[in-house]
């Protein structure tokens, strides 16, 4: 199982389905999968079901992210600020 290679990937690239996971990196989409399974049993990472639609075919995958990451907030003014002055 290649679950260190698999949490570094979501460590460096964020929350990402599985089966993106399994493109960029070259491991199969069983290897992925069982890895996040092993990973969110530990309690290293979230992961949740999700389904798209392709050309009208349901997709069935997980959509993962490390646990506990917030991300830090987009740079620029935020939506209702009052500016100071």
């Amino acid at each position: 199982m290649r679950t260190t290679e698999v949490f570094e990937y979501l460590k460096k690239h964020g929350q990402l389905l599985d089966l993106e996971i399994a493109a960029a990196t070259g491991i199969s989409l069983d290897e992925v999968r069982s890895s996040l399974s092993a990973l969110s049993a530990q309690g290293d990472i979230s992961r949740c079901s999700v389904t798209s639609y392709t050309n009208g075919k349901p997709v069935e995958g997980f959509q993962c992210r490390i646990a506990g990451y917030i991300p830090r907030p987009a740079p620029g003014r935020k939506p209702g600020a009052n500016p100071k002055g």
